[in-house]
């Protein structure tokens, strides 16, 4: 275990073998069908009840457990939904918002924004560095499906303009991530990162949980901890 958290901690993200397994699946692909008419996808899938249980069973697996620090909560959960009839591509980009109870006049706060009727922001790089994300699969992502395009090691450099970005991708390279039904990836939100549309037509459901810790400097604090 030693080993994967050196990985983690120097490339930014690592793969995790069957965080949930198929009956888990279906019982969540079930949960999502109301989700639908949101098209893409929402950020707001932490206030229902099967999400936050969902929520504590992957906190709890072994190896994701073994990443998180002890007092991680979870303080989002989004569905990336990519199916033949909406389906999209993400440029290269940092995960810099984080979902917040109300707005407050701080130093180093930028970037305030109101998505779904939630509060975001953008918080200073060292809080960011403090918070991991995880990424669930419901449904197999092998690569014609747009699956995650990675920098390994691109999380290390803070806070990124598009042109450090670029640079930084040209020098480190970039990996395609595919994966089965209930594999997770456990990545750093600076992390570089980005998908291409799907080619092929078949339904990619991702849930991409943060955790962070569940107290918050400069007067913020998290819209939901759980």
């Amino acid at each position: 275990m030693d080993t994967l958290t050196a990985t983690f901690a120097s490339h930014g993200f690592v793969a995790v073998h069957q965080v949930i397994d198929d009956s888990v699946c279906a019982e969540v692909a079930k949960s999502l069908e109301p989700v639908a008419s949101h098209g893409a996808g929402t950020r707001r899938l932490l206030e229902q009840p099967w999400c936050q249980d969902l929520a504590r069973r992957v906190r709890t697996n072994s190896v994701v457990a073994e990443l998180l620090p002890d007092d991680a909560v979870a303080v989002q959960c989004t569905v990336f939904d990519k199916s033949p009839s909406t389906n999209w591509l993400v440029a290269l980009h940092q995960d810099r918002s984080i979902p917040v109870r109300r707005r407050v006049e701080a130093a180093g706060l930028v970037g305030w924004s109101e998505k779904e009727g939630d509060i975001f922001v953008q918080p200073p790089a060292s809080l960011l560095e403090q918070l991991i994300s995880v990424r669930v699969h419901i449904d197999p992502c092998p690569v014609e499906s747009g699956a995650l395009r990675v920098v390994p090691g691109s999380h290390l450099s803070g806070i990124l303009t598009g042109a450090e970005s670029e640079k930084i991708r040209k020098l480190a390279g970039e990996l395609v991530l595919p994966f089965s039904r209930g594999d997770a990836l456990v990545l750093k939100p600076l992390l570089l990162h980005a998908s291409s549309k799907a080619s092929a037509s078949m339904q990619r459901r991702v849930l991409h949980f943060v955790f962070g810790p569940r107290q918050l400097p400069l007067g913020l604090e998290w819209q939901h901890a759980i």
